[in-house]
């Protein structure tokens, strides 16, 4: 039976098993990448607290700075993607090599600007005198790994695109084996303290970045692409990604103001914000997992001309995002008993956490679809409609959530803002995909 002549039901299942060889490995490579992190701090806890104290604070400067241009990933992902739908290998891994080569050139502009103002970086957080020498040891040293970081993102888009996520789950899985051994012996066996930790993060993430560019380079020469940069793809690369740069900042600015209205509401709010929202960040990797088979998927679809095939995916995705919502929805509600006593023993912040807990899991169904559709649009190409999208949903929310504290509202108002913020999201997400005008076949959007 071909493609055109499958019954709907044979077409489900068809994307459904697509939907699973590219979802499950991607999210194993997402929970991975926290995991460095967990590993340093554990290291690093046992130096001391102004140690720990220290790394806090660099690793939050870190992770904005390489969380900022998650775009190299997600818009090598669509580009290389829609190449493979039109059966252009060649130019699909030259696209992948453009976006490699930009991350190098992000990475070190960030390098050169990260080990000068260390210090001042680390004022900006009010950072004990005690912690600050550690906070800048680390941050000058990781710093050094930033470009690796980049090409790691970057890289991983071109093999999303080449439908493959099993290397990535595979190299995130040495990496945090490589950064946890070295972690252990440059700390203690080689007596560097914090500074082992930073270069031990720095090795496993150039050793993950050399991984990469073995099997990219491969597929290269396999197919005859050319390695050398080149201006006009780089700057086509860069273009691409600037309005997912504008969506992904905005995004960040949500996350801040959240924080920040928390913070005004009491300690006992903000402990409990801070418990919720990695919660939230912990189900946000198994529906980002689900949104990155669609930028693969949707991308292969359009770049291969075929419209409805990606029409159906498209309906298709959105239906595992809210089961998935669902169900995750329910776990939060089941489990909640156990977990909550795991983060925290203070009653008062257990009564603060349950309600807006509740809001959170009502509200996973909302999340399933959005992460589904960013993904779609993602993989469309459609970087400026998501932009202008997120922007709105910024001018929405933060109003809203800055009235909180003004009005009297606790943490469950909190969450009731970002349930909005979710919502906003989905009916800008929800009205650009069914007209239809994120639908452009071709091998280039």
């Amino acid at each position: 039976m071909t493609q055109a002549t499958a019954t709907p039901k044979a077409a489900r299942r068809r994307h459904d098993r697509e939907i699973i060889s590219l979802a499950v490995p991607a999210f194993g490579a997402l929970v991975a990448e926290p995991l460095f992190l967990m590993v340093d701090s554990a290291i690093v806890g046992h130096l001391g607290t102004p140690q720990l104290a220290g790394l806090a604070i660099a690793a939050a400067l870190l992770s904005t700075a390489v969380s900022v241009f998650v775009f190299l990933a997600y818009a090598t992902t669509a580009a290389v993607a829609r190449r493979v739908g039109a059966g252009d290998l060649p130019a699909a891994i030259r696209q992948g090599m453009d976006g490699i080569w930009l991350a190098l050139l992000l990475g070190a502009a960030v390098v050169a600007i990260a080990l000068p103002t260390a210090p001042w970086l680390v004022g900006l957080f009010g950072a004990s005198d005690t912690a600050t020498p550690y906070a800048v040891t680390y941050l000058r040293i990781s710093s050094l790994g930033i470009p690796a970081m980049l090409v790691v993102l970057a890289a991983t888009g071109v093999l999303r695109g080449l439908q493959n996520t099993r290397t990535p789950l595979y190299v995130a899985i040495a990496g945090f084996a490589a950064n946890a051994a070295l972690n252990v012996g440059l700390v203690y066996g080689a007596g560097l303290g914090i500074a082992g930790s930073a270069w031990g993060t720095v090795i496993a993430q150039c050793g993950m970045a050399a991984a990469y560019l073995v099997v990219v380079v491969r597929g290269a020469r396999r197919h005859g692409a050319s390695l050398r940069p080149d201006a006009a793809g780089i700057r086509a690369s860069a273009q691409a990604g600037a309005p997912l740069l504008v969506r992904t900042l905005s995004l960040r600015g949500v996350l801040l103001i959240a924080t920040a209205v928390a913070a005004r509401l009491g300690d006992a709010d903000v402990a409990a914000h801070q418990i919720i929202l990695s919660l939230w960040s912990l189900t946000a990797f198994a529906l980002d997992a689900i949104a990155i088979a669609g930028q693969a998927i949707i991308g292969r679809y359009l770049g291969a001309g075929d419209a409805e095939g990606a029409r159906q995916v498209c309906r298709r995705m959105v239906q595992w995002g809210i089961a998935s919502g669902v169900v995750l929805g329910a776990l939060i509600v089941v489990a909640r008993p156990v977990f909550v006593p795991l983060f925290t023993g203070d009653t008062t912040v257990q009564d603060t956490l349950l309600p807006a807990l509740l809001v959170v899991a009502l509200s996973q169904p909302i999340c399933g679809v959005v992460f589904v559709l960013d993904g779609v649009l993602m993989g469309a190409g459609d970087g400026p409609y998501l932009a202008w999208a997120m922007l709105l949903t910024l001018a929405v929310f933060a109003p809203v959530a800055l009235l909180i504290p003004t009005l009297g509202g606790g943490l469950t108002a909190l969450w009731w803002a970002m349930t909005l913020m979710m919502t906003v999201r989905l009916v800008t997400l929800w009205g650009r995909s069914r007209s239809g005008r994120w639908i452009v076949t071709g091998a280039t959007r």
